[in-house]
């Protein structure tokens, strides 16, 4: 079995859609609009093989939970993977030198990663990792 799809809601498609394309190789598919609800979506597919969709509709309340400082019970972030820790800290200057925040690392962590923390333009959660 595989992980199908995980979704997230946006007030700006375009600028989200552009991110994950930019900086995380995402190839989307053409957009999909419902116009009885105002629904729009792109899917996202990754070289792995995953998918994101991002999805944006009138209406939808923002998250009130800080995602800056705080952690949260359910889905707290996502995980990009590469295969060398050198990809990792390319990544990592490369998002700080392009504005993007870095919550933590480049570092190794405990079980064997070497990792860094960031947020994408929605202020989701991402790490970027690679099996040392």
């Amino acid at each position: 079995m595989t992980l199908e799809h995980v979704a997230i809601w946006t007030d700006d498609l375009e600028k989200l859609k552009d991110y994950y394309v930019k900086y995380f190789g995402g190839i989307p598919n053409e957009k999909y609009t419902n116009e009885k609800n105002n629904f729009q979506s792109y899917f996202l597919t990754f070289n792995s093989g995953a998918r994101l969709e991002i999805m944006a509709m009138p209406n939808i309340p923002a998250n009130t939970n800080d995602t800056i400082t705080k952690q949260h019970r359910g889905l707290i972030h996502l995980a990009f993977g590469v295969d060398t820790i050198e990809e990792v800290e390319d990544k990592a200057k490369e998002l700080k030198t392009d504005g993007f925040p870095i919550l933590s690392g480049p570092r190794m962590t405990g079980d064997g990663y070497f990792e860094f923390e960031t947020l994408d333009p929605d202020n989701n959660r991402l790490e970027v990792t690679s099996k040392g």
